[in-house]
């Protein structure tokens, strides 16, 4: 290390015991083991219940990402009132509801719609006491149908299209020319129309 001018000499640090400061990760194994054993005590004392809360299929924020589809935070209570859902009932059968979020397109909400349905259609509420059950309970061969504890996946937002030949109108379609020819349609809309309206008053004013 070369020195020039009239600057303060170096005088390094280096020996710091760096060793006794340095972040080990050596109990990942361990943790690892205790995650799984704890998921594991965490559904056995589920019992049959699902594993995981239902929740609604959003789109994701922003142009960027709106075109994928997420699990949400809860469903609207408009989804919970058309697919005849009480919103404390809701709570009692592994549906998450949101009060804040709102439908911004009848598309969204028909899907969560279908989606709450297809969960109640499923659902089997076990009575407290069989010999009494309640108003909503599952009776009768239900209690001793098959059960599964996965929850309703998220549909795919991609809708795929089988092969077919490219038709001759869409050959002879010009999409980068059609997309110009509308931004200028856009742009030059309103001086269009003070130019139309102008037009017209003068042929008003010939008439006279």
């Amino acid at each position: 290390m070369g020195f020039a001018h009239n600057n303060v000499l170096h005088a390094n640090h280096f020996r710091k015991d760096w060793q006794s400061r340095v972040r080990t990760w050596f109990d990942q194994p361990g943790r690892k083991l205790r995650r799984r054993n704890a998921r594991k005590e965490k559904a056995a004392k589920l019992g049959v219940r699902p594993l995981t809360l239902l929740r609604p299929a959003v789109r994701a924020q922003t142009i960027r990402y709106n075109r994928k589809i997420r699990e949400g935070r809860g469903f609207t209570l408009a989804e919970l009132k058309e697919a005849g859902i009480g919103k404390k009932e809701a709570r009692g059968i592994g549906i998450v509801v949101d009060h804040r979020r709102r439908n911004l397109s009848e598309e969204g909400k028909a899907l969560n719609v279908e989606r709450l349905k297809a969960y109640k259609a499923r659902l089997i509420v076990f009575p407290r006491n069989s010999k009494k059950p309640k108003k909503g309970d599952s009776t009768g061969e239900d209690l001793t149908a098959p059960t599964t504890r996965s929850t309703l996946p998220i549909p795919s937002s991609f809708v795929r299209e089988e092969p077919r030949k490219i038709t001759k109108e869409e050959r002879e379609f010009q999409a980068y020319r059609t997309l110009r020819n509308e931004r200028a349609a856009a742009r030059h809309e309103g001086a269009r129309k003070v130019r139309e309206a102008k037009k017209a008053e003068e042929e008003a004013n010939k008439k006279k």
